[in-house]
C-alpha cells in the first residue's frame, strides 16, 4: 500500500509546475584567522526589507542562512537567535518556504574545523537547536557543497584548514557528510518530516587520451557527496580504494553504509567554469593553469574554452544525476558573472533544460535564481577582499537593491508568463565560437555542447538594436561591443536616418522594428557650437526629441546621451542626477534642452550624462592624442584647473547596455570614479605608458584659446547607482586593449 501511495504522490508532484526558487549568497568562509562574510559584505545582514523585495518576485522557496558561525560563534549557550528569528518569521509571513542552511563553505566556529573528529557531532547539536527553535521549518541544507568545500579547504589549500593533500580532503569531505547525516537525525527528532535538500557542484572533467585516467578519477569523485549519503559507497565502489589509499579506514566508510541519509531533493549547482579540460600540452595554455598529479604534469582549464563541441552543460548533468540516483532534483544555483543579456540567457537555458527533462519523466522540481544580491570576490575564490562585485537578480551598486532584468524574468517565470526578449534569440557566449581561447579539441561531448533543442531559436531575424551614429566614437563602440555580446544591431549613418527629420526617423522604425534605439549621434564640437548654435541645437536637441517622439509612438526603448557640460562648475562636490543644470556654453545648452524635451515627450527614455571620453578604438580622444604627442617626443598642453571624471568608453557602453536591458529610464550619470584635472589625466597616462610626465605643460583653461566657456568642475557622481570602475582600473584596461587592438 505504501509503495502505491508513494507512486501516486510522485505522479502528482511531476504534474506540478516547475517552481522558481531563489538564494542569497551567504558564504562565511575562513582563511587562516580571518572570516569572510558575504552577508556583511552585501548588506543583507542589516536589511530586513530585502525580504519584501524577494517576495515580489513570486518565488516559492529561498535558500536561506541560519549559519553556525554567525549565530553561535562562541557556543550554543551564547547563541544569538535575534537575526534568524526576525528573518525567518518574516519569510513565514510572506509565504516563502526557507531552505535553511547551517554551514555554507564554512568550517564552523573557531573551536572546530572540517578535520575536527567532533565536527559532525558539534554541528548536529547546533542543527537540533535550530530545529527546536523553528519547528515549522521543513527543508534544510546542513552543509552546502561538501565536495567543493573539501577540495578548496583540504586539497587546494584556499580555505581553512588549508590542506593540500588527499587525506585532508577526504577527512574534510567525510566529516561534512557525517555532519549532514547526524544533523538531519537531530532535526528529524524535532520534525520527522523535515527534508534534506543536499547541494553540490557536479562539474565534469574532460581530457586528452593520455590523461583519461585522471579525468575518470575526478568524474567518479564528483559523486562522492551523494554516494556517501545514499549508502552506495561499498567495497566494490570505484572510490573505495581511492579513499582507503588516502588514509580513510574501512570503519569510517562503513559508517555511511550503516547510516544512510539520502537527499529528499538533490540540489545541483553548476557553473560554466566547473567543467574542466586536462591537457599535457602545457605550452598551449597560460602558466597559471599548469599543475599535475605527481605522475603527469598538465594544464587544467575551463572546458568551454577549448572543447570544440562545447562542455556538458546543465541538461547533461541533471540527466546524469537522475539516471544515477532516480531522486528528485532541483537546480539550486544558477548564476553567471557576465553582461546582463548573458545572465538572462544562462538562466533561461537552465530553465528550458529543466522543462525538457520533466517532459522526459525526470523529476526536476525547481530552478533557483542565484544569487539574489550578487556575490563578492569569487574571482579570487573569496581568499581576500578585493571588492570585485558580480551583480545578481538585484544590483547593489545603487542606494538600495535595484532589480535588474533578471528580476523581471523571474517574475514572469514564476507567474507562468511567456519569456520574450530579442536578446534571448542569440545563444550565450558559451555556445558561440568566441568562447574558444585555445586550439580547439574534440571532447566527445556531442549534442550536449550545442544549444538544447528547446531553447528558443528564431525562425526569422530577431528585432535589432538600432544604433544611430555610424561615424562617431560612441556609435562604433556600441557596434563593436554588441557584436561581442551577441546583440543583433543595425548601425545607421546620417544618410540612413536623419534624426532632424521626423519622417526619416519614423520610416526607419517602421521598417526595422527595433526593440530599442541608441542615439550615439550628435554635434560634439564644443567650440564650433559657439559659431553655429542653430546647427548644434537642431542636431542635439531637436533630433533627440524627434527620436524620443517616434520611439514612444512605436513602443521602442530609447537610450540617448547628455554631458557634464550641462553644469556650471560652481560646486566642489560631484554633481548628482537631481542637481539643477546651468550650462555655460551652447553645447551644454543643447544637451540640457535635449534632456528636457526627450523626457517630456517620452518619460521612459534612458538619458545618460557622461564626461571626457577616452578609449582604445579611436585616434581622437584626449588620452590617445596626449600619448601620441609624447611618443613623438613632443610636449603636450593640458588644462591645470578643469576637474573632470574621465569615462572609459568600453565601460560606458557596457553599463549603458545593461541599463537599457534592465529597462531603466530617466537621468543616469555614468563616468569612471575619479576627480582629476586634464593635466593630471595626461600625466597619469604618461606614467603608465612609460613617458616622461614632465613633458606635460599645464596651463589655466583661459590660456588655451577655447571659444566656449567650460566649468572648472564637472565631476559626475550618482544618487542612482555607481556602476563604473575606478579610473585606475579603466586606465589599465585601456593599455591592455591598445596592445591587442
Amino acid at each position: 500500500m505504501a509503495s502505491v501511495l508513494n507512486s501516486t504522490l510522485n505522479t502528482h508532484k511531476s504534474k506540478l509546475p516547475l517552481e522558481v526558487w531563489a538564494g542569497v549568497e551567504c558564504t562565511v568562509n575562513r582563511v587562516r584567522e580571518e572570516y569572510f562574510d558575504q552577508l556583511e559584505r552585501n548588506g543583507h545582514a542589516m536589511r530586513l526589507d530585502d525580504l519584501d523585495l524577494f517576495a515580489e518576485l513570486g518565488i516559492k522557496a529561498i535558500r536561506y542562512p541560519v549559519l553556525w558561525e554567525r549565530t553561535a560563534p562562541n557556543g550554543l549557550e551564547n547563541a544569538d537567535w535575534s537575526w534568524a528569528d526576525e528573518r525567518l518569521g518574516r519569510l513565514r509571513s510572506l509565504g516563502i518556504n526557507p531552505i535553511v542552511g547551517l554551514v555554507h563553505h564554512g568550517s564552523g566556529p573557531r573551536h572546530t574545523s572540517l578535520v575536527d573528529p567532533e565536527f559532525p557531532e558539534k554541528l548536529a547539536l547546533y542543527a537540533g537547536a535550530v530545529a527546536e527553535r523553528y519547528p515549522w521549518v521543513t527543508h534544510y541544507t546542513p552543509v552546502n557543497e561538501p565536495l567543493t568545500t573539501a577540495r578548496f579547504s583540504g586539497m587546494y589549500g584556499h580555505w581553512y584548514p588549508h590542506g593540500r593533500d588527499d587525506l585532508t580532503f577526504a577527512r574534510a569531505l567525510l566529516g561534512q557528510c557525517r555532519a549532514i547525516a547526524l544533523s538531519m537525525k537531530a532535526i528529524r527528532e524535532v520534525n520527522p518530516n523535515a527534508q534534506l535538500v543536499q547541494t553540490d557542484d557536479l562539474g565534469k572533467v574532460y581530457s586528452t587520451p593520455k590523461l583519461a585516467y585522471q579525468a575518470e578519477l575526478e568524474n567518479e569523485r564528483r559523486w562522492l557527496t551523494f554516494d556517501l549519503l545514499c549508502g552506495r559507497l561499498n567495497s566494490t565502489h570505484p572510490m573505495w580504494g581511492y579513499l582507503r589509499k588516502c588514509g580513510i579506514s574501512e570503519a569510517q566508510l562503513e559508517w555511511f553504509l550503516q547510516n544512510p541519509c539520502p537527499p529528499d531533493i538533490m540540489g545541483i549547482n553548476h557553473y560554466l567554469t566547473s567543467d574542466r579540460f586536462l591537457d599535457e600540452r602545457k605550452e598551449r595554455y597560460p602558466a597559471c593553469s599548469h599543475g599535475g598529479n605527481g605522475q603527469d604534469e598538465y594544464a587544467d582549464i575551463e572546458a568551454v574554452r577549448v572543447c570544440a563541441d562545447g562542455a556538458g552543460g546543465p541538461r547533461t548533468l541533471l540527466l546524469e544525476a537522475w539516471e544515477r540516483y532516480k531522486l528528485p532534483i532541483a537546480v539550486t544555483e544558477a548564476h553567471l558573472n557576465c553582461t546582463r543579456e548573458e545572465q538572462l540567457r544562462w538562466l533561461y537555458e537552465i530553465w528550458n533544460a529543466a522543462l525538457s527533462l520533466r517532459d522526459q519523466g525526470v523529476d526536476v522540481r525547481a530552478v533557483t535564481a542565484w544569487s539574489l544580491l550578487g556575490t563578492y570576490d569569487w574571482t579570487s575564490l573569496v581568499t581576500r577582499w578585493v571588492g570585485d562585485y558580480e551583480s545578481g537578480v538585484f544590483d547593489l551598486r545603487s542606494p538600495r537593491p535595484r532589480p535588474t532584468a533578471i528580476a523581471s524574468m523571474i517574475r514572469d517565470l514564476a507567474a507562468g508568463r511567456k519569456i520574450d526578449h530579442p536578446v534571448l534569440d542569440t545563444p550565450g557566449w558559451w555556445h558561440r565560437q568566441q568562447r574558444l581561447l585555445y586550439p580547439a579539441v574534440s571532447c566527445g561531448v556531442g549534442e550536449v555542447g550545442r544549444v538544447a533543442k528547446d531553447t528558443r531559436i528564431p525562425s526569422s531575424p530577431s528585432a535589432p538594436l538600432v544604433i544611430v551614429g555610424a561615424t562617431g566614437t560612441l556609435g562604433k563602440a556600441f557596434a563593436r561591443l554588441c557584436e561581442l555580446r551577441g546583440i543583433t544591431y543595425q548601425l545607421l549613418s546620417r544618410q540612413e536616418i536623419d534624426i532632424a527629420n521626423p519622417a526619416s526617423v519614423d520610416a526607419v522604425l517602421s521598417e526595422l522594428k527595433p526593440w530599442a534605439v541608441v542615439n550615439a549621434a550628435g554635434y560634439v564640437r564644443v567650440d564650433d557650437a559657439e559659431r553655429e548654435p542653430d546647427i548644434c541645437i537642431r542636431v542635439n536637441a531637436e533630433g533627440a526629441a524627434n527620436l524620443a517622439t517616434a520611439c514612444a509612438r512605436h513602443n521602442v526603448a530609447l537610450l540617448t546621451f547628455s554631458s557634464d557640460l550641462v553644469f556650471d562648475g560652481t560646486v566642489s562636490n560631484p554633481y548628482m542626477e537631481s542637481d539643477t543644470v546651468a550650462p555655460l556654453n551652447v553645447y551644454g545648452c543643447s544637451k540640457a534642452l535635449a534632456e528636457k524635451l526627450v523626457l517630456k515627450v517620452n518619460p521612459s527614455s534612458l538619458v545618460i550624462r557622461t564626461s571626457a571620453f577616452f578609449g582604445p578604438w579611436d585616434d581622437y580622444n584626449f588620452v590617445t592624442i596626449a600619448l601620441r604627442q609624447l611618443s613623438a617626443g613632443n610636449t603636450f598642453v593640458a588644462a591645470e584647473d578643469g576637474i573632470v571624471s574621465p569615462t572609459y568608453v568600453p565601460d560606458l557602453v557596457h553599463a549603458s547596455l545593461d541599463l537599457l536591458i534592465d529597462r531603466e529610464c530617466g537621468l543616469w550619470h555614468l563616468a569612471n570614479k575619479s576627480a582629476i584635472t586634464w593635466a593630471d589625466l595626461a600625466r597619469l597616462a604618461a606614467k603608465k605608458a612609460g613617458f616622461n610626465p614632465s613633458n606635460i605643460i599645464a596651463l589655466p583653461t583661459q590660456e588655451l584659446g577655447f571659444s566656449a566657456k567650460r566649468p572648472n568642475y564637472s565631476v559626475l557622481g550618482s544618487n542612482r547607482g555607481e556602476l563604473m570602475s575606478s579610473l585606475d582600473s579603466a586606465m589599465s584596461r585601456y593599455f591592455d586593449e591598445c596592445q591587442r587592438f
